[in-house]
């Protein structure tokens, strides 16, 4: 049975089990941009990738969040210089990502500005460790639109949060990205079915647009 028969025929049981039935979009939208920082978005770190395409899709949902007056937050994994955690332990290369490197800054073609939040965490989750929900909460946000990487990682742990924070979440398909195309794919797979919508952008952009 070929990868593509076995996703049907997940899909079809998916539906019939009453799962994966869309997100109520809100009013007053936000994007959340998931750890793109160097680590992630240079070839030449142990950890990164090549998310070109996927940065380019995010700078231009950024500009329309920008010209809307959407709110935008970003994250970076901090780890301090002789920190250890359970999740360090088993995934050591995270390790790299120690304060005062170049590869906890964001990528600067996302063009972040003074006044757009940067949220330090040390775990998967955008939500865990930090003042997120404070955050979304004061900027009476009732919709969430994610970015970032990895896909498998960090993206759908915030995602996977954010629903259970009460959040209607919406996965940019072009702005997300992850090391390897299997796990991105089931990620993306997993996240329509249960926690959020997977969107392309021009979806994304044209929300942005009306909810203005």
């Amino acid at each position: 049975m070929g990868a593509d028969t076995e996703h049907t025929d997940a899909a079809e049981r998916y539906r019939r089990a009453g799962i994966g039935e869309p997100v109520l979009r809100g009013t007053r939208p936000a994007v959340l941009v998931v750890d793109f920082t160097s680590g992630f978005t240079d070839p030449a770190s142990r950890i990164g990738a090549d998310l070109d395409d996927e940065l380019a899709a995010t700078a231009r949902l950024l500009e329309a969040a920008r010209a809307t007056g959407a709110p935008i937050l970003f994250t970076t994994i901090v780890f301090e210089r002789g920190e250890t955690t359970a999740w360090l332990r088993k995934a050591p290369g995270f390790g790299d990502l120690r304060r005062g490197t170049p590869l906890v800054e964001l990528d600067s073609r996302l063009g972040r500005s003074p006044d757009e939040p940067l949220l330090e965490k040390r775990a998967a989750s955008a939500f865990f460790g930090t003042d997120l929900v404070a955050r979304l909460v004061n900027s009476q946000v009732d919709t969430l639109l994610v970015c970032g990487t990895t896909t498998s990682g960090c993206v759908r742990a915030s995602v996977v949060d954010a629903v259970q924070y009460g959040y209607p979440t919406l996965v940019i398909s072009d702005c997300v990205g992850d090391r390897a195309a299997e796990p991105h794919r089931a990620s993306l797979f997993d996240i329509q079915a249960k926690y959020g919508d997977v969107v392309e952008l021009d979806d994304a952009l044209t929300y942005l647009h009306g909810a203005a």
